[in-house]
């Protein structure tokens, strides 16, 4: 994630930038790894992952209620075969948020498909189907749709956008969901994984669920993408071209142990983040709108503020400096729209105009949450927040 940088080293901050572990380890992940490695130690048995890797997957999939999971190595690699799934070719047309990671739109290119940015909701940060509306050819092959910080898209609008619009030759666009940040998040359409033709998880450390600081998940209900997926993982089993992107054994062992605990997890990560905005709310602060209060639809992976739109970036970072200098509160200014990420995405989207991702930008902030906060940190930290915006507010009088 790139981001500026308040004036205050890491090391003197009481809450830092963005927690190095989303969720928790205990004991049991611990026990995990090493009953592995102690079963994995005789010779005739070694480290083949296939049952532990199976069974992660089958756990996985019946959590996000679909017939098929299959684990990777990294939610990098599970993005760029679940789009070389596509087949794209010459002209073919990728449509996505421009309020991202680099990762998702970096696969895109991979793939050799143009990229199409879209400017997000008004107040939000996903991508408007308004704008997605407009972006639609003929030679649109997919809508790849982030569920940025935990908060849920509203997939539906999407879904009857692909069915209304198809493609010539292949039918509607696929609807590929990136939840890398929205792990265990729940919606009208069920369990994130559910919905669209393919959902791509990530278990890196920061993010909800971590198997062991890397790794990754595709859920999917369309058997032959489940089927060409697993070939690929492994060196294309003789019929593909593909290679080795499996998840080791430790790995899979520890993701079950995460995966049992991620409800806990979530519903801490939640209650902080509702006890924090009522508190926010409490304080009537001008112009400081808070993240929306929508249950389990959205996990909080980011703490999501905006503040005035006439400060711009400028009076964000102010109010960065304010939180970590006088309350040693470390936060992010979050993602920018990607061409201002990557100069290769820059260059593939040049001409594309994204006033609202910029100023939308400009004005993120995100707060330190985690899940292992106690209330009354949390609480200290809103009287932060409240004391740092004021304060750059009354400067700009």
């Amino acid at each position: 994630m790139t981001t500026a940088r308040a004036d205050v080293s890491e090391t003197a901050l009481r809450w830092p930038e963005q927690p190095a572990l989303g969720g928790w380890y205990t004991q049991d992940e611990i026990d995990a790894v090493m009953q592995t490695l102690t079963d994995s130690a005789d010779w005739r048995t070694g480290f083949r992952a296939k049952a532990q890797e199976m069974t992660f997957e089958d756990a996985f999939a019946a959590h996000a209620a679909v017939p098929f999971a299959i684990a990777y190595n990294g939610a990098g690699t599970a993005m760029d075969q679940v789009l070389a799934c596509l087949d794209l070719r010459p002209g073919d047309e990728v449509i996505s948020g421009a309020l991202n990671f680099v990762g998702p739109h970096l696969s895109v290119l991979r793939a050799g498909a143009r990229l199409l940015l879209a400017e997000p909701s008004p107040g939000g940060f996903n991508p408007d189907p308004e704008h997605v509306a407009r972006l639609l050819t003929g030679r649109t092959r997919a809508i790849l749709v982030t569920h940025m910080n935990g908060q849920v898209a509203d997939l539906q609008p999407l879904l009857d956008l692909a069915e209304r619009h198809p493609h010539p030759e292949y039918g509607p666009a696929r609807i590929v969901v990136d939840a890398a940040r929205a792990v265990g998040a729940e919606t009208d359409l069920g369990p994130v994984g559910r919905a669209g033709w393919a959902s791509v998880f990530s278990f890196q450390s920061k993010k909800g669920m971590t198997t062991l600081g890397e790794g990754g998940m595709i859920t999917t209900r369309d058997e032959a993408l489940a089927v060409r997926l697993r070939r690929l993982r492994s060196f294309g089993k003789g019929r593909l071209l593909g290679s080795n992107f499996k998840m080791t054994k430790l790995q899979a062992a520890v993701g079950l142990v995460q995966l049992r605990r991620l409800r806990d997890m979530n519903d801490r990560r939640i209650h902080l983040a509702e006890q924090r905005t009522e508190h926010l709310r409490d304080l009537r602060i001008p112009g400081l709108v808070l993240p929306p209060s929508i249950g389990r639809a959205h996990t909080h992976y980011l703490y999501n503020v905006l503040l005035p739109e006439d400060w711009g970036a400028a009076g964000r970072d102010e109010v960065r400096r304010l939180l970590a200098g006088r309350h040693g509160v470390g936060s992010l200014t979050g993602e920018r729209p990607t061409p201002h990420g990557h100069e290769l995405i820059a260059r593939a989207t040049a001409g594309q105009h994204l006033p609202a991702a910029k100023r939308t930008a400009d004005r993120a902030l995100h707060p330190c949450l985690h899940p292992l906060m106690s209330d009354a940190e949390n609480r200290e930290i809103a009287e932060a927040i409240g004391d740092a915006v004021r304060t750059a507010a009354a400067t700009r009088t």
